[in-house]
């Protein structure tokens, strides 16, 4: 339990909140201070969001896959 002192004006408008949205104090403190903590946490990269890299994708690639001109002989030769 946490006891906040709050001034007459901010009590007010809580309590106008409260009876408002019909509400309790947690419903309505709970989620915006796991929205403030989460928005102080670093974003992750698209590439954290996804799993991180790929190990085994390139695994039985040739050598020298990644130069244009044997990715253009690879797929003359696929298709």
């Amino acid at each position: 339990m946490v006891n906040i002192e709050l001034d007459p004006e901010t009590k007010a408008c809580l309590l106008e909140i409260l009876a408002r949205g019909k509400i309790t104090r947690d419903e309505l403190i709970k989620p915006l201070v796991k929205e403030h903590c989460l928005s102080l946490q670093p974003r992750q990269t698209i590439l954290q969001r996804r799993g991180g890299h790929p190990e085994h994708l390139l695994e039985d690639a040739p050598p020298g896959l990644s130069e244009r001109a044997n990715r253009k002989q690879k797929r003359e030769q696929q298709g």
